[in-house]
């Protein structure tokens, strides 16, 4: 007779609601470092906000629940990095999980490295690298490269808004790049290297800003007040009991801070969260002075209704809306 097995029982998770800032740490791919997290909190539902290598460490904000809706804004955002690229040695991947390709003596200067560097501030065009997640045919580029398959790439259009040198101890350059989403620090690393003539891959990649959000409670993130909290580490969030894992995180508007705020009547409230455009000329509410998107509230009490795109004409169209009843 054969063993009868014990019924398995589905594990119920929690609907969970917020934002939780994540220092991601070395070798964990952002969809690995997620389902820890979301396990540890025994979440329903969650993601992350973009993708960081294995070997890069830093900012990665995930979202719980409602928080998912606003997701995309992160995607879309700026984003700030610390990299060190190591001139002289180039690699197949870019960095330093790739094997080495070739090697060049280094006898640069930092007036030869300023020079460079200005060359690439402002808008350019970069060609994603063979080692990315981009797909081709439904195939992510990583495995063609794998392959020894070279394909094809269209440049795209970036936006460097800052390069600063942080510091030179030759082979090893240290910058902070603030750029528009899109741009592939390790190809940046890697034309740098050539522009210099030497060649150069990353060494270390840690990313410090998403957006609004900061990877530590800076001065900035304070006085705008937006999630003025330091990210935290998984060793951190392994060790806390569950009710100090769930008070970290954030609430969902954390997403939103960065964009004016309407307050709506109760009245108005229910038919923002019916869809419906609502003329707010007559209204006696108090609007920003410009048109675009706004964070939607229920006066009364607070709450959360979603966002919407502040029209012409004091016209308010929903936009995302939280699920939510009166």
């Amino acid at each position: 007779m054969k063993p009868v097995r014990p019924p398995q029982v589905k594990r119920i998770r929690d609907a969970l609601d917020g934002v939780l800032l994540l220092d991601k740490p070395v070798g964990f791919s952002s969809n690995d470092a997620l389902i820890l997290v979301k396990r540890l909190l025994n979440a329903k539902k969650a993601g992350h906000t973009g993708t960081l290598d294995p070997f890069a460490t830093g900012l990665l904000p995930l979202c719980f629940g409602e928080a998912t809706k606003f997701s995309q804004d992160l995607l879309e955002a700026d984003k700030t990095y610390e990299t060190v690229v190591h001139l002289g040695v180039t690699t197949d991947t870019g960095d330093t999980e790739g094997r080495i390709i070739a090697e060049h003596p280094v006898a640069v200067s930092v007036e030869q490295i300023e020079a460079v560097l200005a060359q690439f501030r402002g808008p350019l065009a970069q060609v994603p690298p063979m080692y990315s997640a981009l797909k081709r045919d439904g195939k992510p580029l990583y495995e063609y490269a794998r392959a020894g398959i070279t394909l094809e790439r269209e440049a795209r259009n970036i936006v460097i808004h800052e390069l600063t040198l942080l510091e030179y101890a030759a082979p090893l350059l240290r910058l902070r790049v603030a750029c528009s989403k899109g741009t592939y620090i390790r190809v940046l690393g890697e034309d740098i290297g050539h522009a210099l003539g030497c060649g150069a891959h990353l060494n270390a990649l840690r990313r410090t800003r998403v957006g609004a959000l900061s990877l530590s409670a800076d001065a900035e993130s304070q006085l705008s007040g937006i999630a003025a909290v330091s990210a935290v580490t998984l060793p951190h969030v392994q060790e806390l009991a569950q009710p100090e894992r769930l008070a970290l995180l954030q609430p969902v508007d954390a997403l939103l801070s960065s964009f004016p705020s309407i307050q709506l009547t109760d009245e108005l409230a229910v038919r923002f969260l019916h869809g419906q455009r609502l003329a707010l000329l007559k209204e006696n509410i108090n609007l920003p002075d410009t048109v675009g998107r706004v964070r939607v509230y229920r006066h009364s009490n607070g709450q959360l209704l979603g966002s919407g795109q502040l029209q012409e004409y004091q016209v308010l169209a929903p936009e995302r809306l939280i699920s939510t009843s009166f």
